[in-house]
């Protein structure tokens, strides 16, 4: 799953990355603990446009009346999203695209411990994961929601997890935004070996009031390589 990232992009890169207009006011960055019910910058087409936009991180189904209505989705499992009340009409036509410089995972230890890592791209690149986001509220209460599509782990990952965010590359981009037809459904699959930087992080992370860079930095032990 996804519960937890770092954004360090500036908004002027990503709107560059993606050629994309900003809308509206966006979230102050970076942000290195970036926690569930915050709001995060996505990427979206409409009309033959792309836009990048605020929106909380936690879908809101329409039918919810308040945030606290159900349980708190910021993830969709990707092998039941086409089916799941909540998150199939989003996955037809309301998919985007959230842009990341990596995300936190916890590793269950013998111990009964849990270690957090911090997962990146190994080229150092931005992340961009798929997901669906789904419009909830009324008139100028309204607001923009969004949940990050996962996917089973690769062997690399599932070291220490058994899922991980569905991480697009930029020729992906188009066919998941909805821009280049149909057929996304396939997209929704762990990157391949070795594609993954995995490296072992501090306990400050635990804490959602946690914050600065040093929250990314390595721990003195080597990072997961591919298995």
């Amino acid at each position: 799953m996804c519960g937890r990232m770092a954004i360090t992009l500036t908004h002027d890169a990503m709107a560059h990355l993606f050629d994309a207009a900003p809308v509206g006011d966006l979230p102050d960055l970076p942000d290195y603990n970036v926690c569930p019910t915050r709001p995060i910058a996505v990427v979206l087409s409409q009309g033959g446009r792309r836009f990048l936009q605020a929106m909380r991180w936690g879908f809101l189904p329409a039918w919810y009346r308040s945030p606290t209505d159900g349980p708190l989705l910021i993830n969709a499992r990707a092998e039941s999203i086409a089916d799941r009340p909540a998150f199939r009409e989003a996955a037809r036509h309301r998919r985007c695209l959230v842009p990341a410089t990596g995300f936190y995972e916890w590793q269950r230890l013998e111990s009964g411990r849990s270690q957090p890592w911090f997962v990146t791209r190994a080229d150092g690149a931005p992340m961009v994961f798929a997901a669906v986001w789904q419009n909830w509220g009324e008139a100028e209460a309204q607001q923009g929601t969004v949940a990050i599509v996962t996917c089973p782990a690769n062997a690399q990952m599932a070291r220490i997890h058994p899922r991980l965010p569905v991480i697009l590359e930029p020729g992906d981009w188009p066919l998941w935004l909805g821009e280049a037809g149909h057929g996304a459904a396939r997209l929704m699959r762990a990157p391949p070996e070795g594609a993954l930087r995995m490296v072992p992080v501090g306990p400050a992370i635990n804490s959602a009031r946690s914050r600065g860079a040093d929250l990314i930095r390595p721990l003195d032990q080597d990072p997961i390589s591919p298995a």
